[in-house]
């Protein structure tokens, strides 16, 4: 298809303009690891004039219905990370919230979440992710962070396995319930990679969110010479890491449950799974959920005996409750199918929720520490 960019003053911003909608199916989460062009990918794939994908994405950018746009990374390879469950009484949850998203650079999500009963975990109601610099105690933040907002306990449940990644809500809208992969997914197995000053240097300047001018098909130019380094040696590094397995995609993010300027709302309700499977068969398990079309997010983390030990995690995002609730009945009728044997299975469902990158370099953690009176070497792991 071939379409041409209307005049600047009627583009439209909706998700559901059409052309928007080709555009965002392929760049919320299509474009993986490292593009010399991601721009010219997009337009190519999605089949709309560049000139058309520049425009719109600007658009939508300036408008608010896309939030951001910037080069993901692996950062679990790049920084100690985990899903932290905090038991927050009710009176500290709104301002443990508002502290964790405003205030601390290395939460990333921010979710309050409920059960549908008191069940197993019920009483963690506050949930992030967080990410701390190599170098420095993931548990140490942890605990300054819990003093911080009034908690009671957290859960720190880092990830051994990523099964899936990559949240694309416009080309989720209309999924099949059942709809999978025909392969297995294949494991991304968490390591920490340490890192030289030159590839920081190239990965801080990478990941910096995009401005709507900074949308153009040579995008990596303006990168290049913002951290010092000619072009050709910034991609040459910048491909190094892709091959290396950290860097993530590219990736244009909406709004996910807040209405965007166009008064949509892409999603409602975004459900975070789990399942308990016996031990040593989590990397079979997760192979078998990660397959699911519906997932944005499959991990195996251990949750501990205070979530009845469940190890195979996962998060899925709908318009509508009941529909969320038969995409999981899909995937359990599936493990059942598989001969894996669920010992418990639970959703948590998300609320209020805010979502920022987590900052994941040494060098923004002293400055951290710095800004809040703490030595950093006493939070040095």
């Amino acid at each position: 298809m071939s379409l041409t960019a209307p005049d600047a003053e009627a583009i439209p911003i909706s998700t559901h303009d059409p052309v928007n909608a080709a555009i965002l199916a392929v760049s919320e989460d299509r474009i993986s690891g490292f593009n010399r062009s991601p721009i010219a990918e997009i337009a190519a794939l999605s089949g709309i004039g560049i000139e058309t994908v520049i425009g719109r994405i600007r658009a939508m950018l300036r408008a608010g219905t896309i939030r951001r746009v910037r080069q993901t990374l692996m950062a679990t390879d790049l920084a100690p990370g985990a899903l932290v469950a905090w038991e927050v009484g009710q009176e500290q949850i709104e301002a443990g919230f508002d502290y964790l998203f405003k205030h601390d650079p290395f939460s990333g999500h921010v979710v309050v979440r409920s059960t549908d009963a008191e069940t197993a975990g019920s009483q963690y109601k506050l949930w992030t992710t967080l990410k701390v610099p190599q170098g420095y105690s993931m548990p140490k933040h942890a605990e300054w962070l819990r003093r911080k907002i009034g908690a009671e306990s957290f859960r720190l449940m880092p990830a051994k396995g990523i099964f899936a990644l990559g949240v694309g809500h416009v080309r989720r809208r209309d999924i099949p319930f059942g709809s999978k992969g025909e392969a297995d997914a294949v494991m991304h197995p968490v390591t920490v990679q340490e890192l030289s000053d030159l590839e920081w240097r190239v990965l801080t300047t990478l990941k910096r969110e995009f401005e709507p001018e900074e949308i153009v098909e040579k995008i990596w130019t303006a990168r290049a010479a913002e951290a010092g380094i000619p072009l050709e040696e910034f991609i040459a590094v910048a491909e190094d890491l892709n091959r290396r397995k950290v860097i993530g995609r590219f990736s244009t993010f909406l709004e996910h449950v807040k209405a965007n300027a166009a008064g949509e709302r892409v999603t409602r309700f975004n459900a975070l799974f789990h399942w308990a499977v016996p031990a040593g068969r989590e990397i079979e398990a997760g192979r078998q959920v990660g397959r699911f079309h519906i997932l944005t997010h499959a991990y195996w983390r251990e949750g501990g005996p205070d979530f009845k030990s469940v190890n195979i995690m996962a998060v899925a995002h709908g318009s509508d409750k009941e529909v969320v609730r038969q995409h999981k009945a899909a995937i359990d009728a599936h493990l059942a199918e598989s001969g894996i044997p669920v010992a418990y299975t639970n959703i948590f469902w998300g609320g209020r929720s805010e979502i920022k990158p987590s900052e994941i370099t040494p060098h923004a953690y002293r400055a951290w520490a710095a800004s809040v009176g703490i030595d950093p070497k006493e939070m040095e792991a």
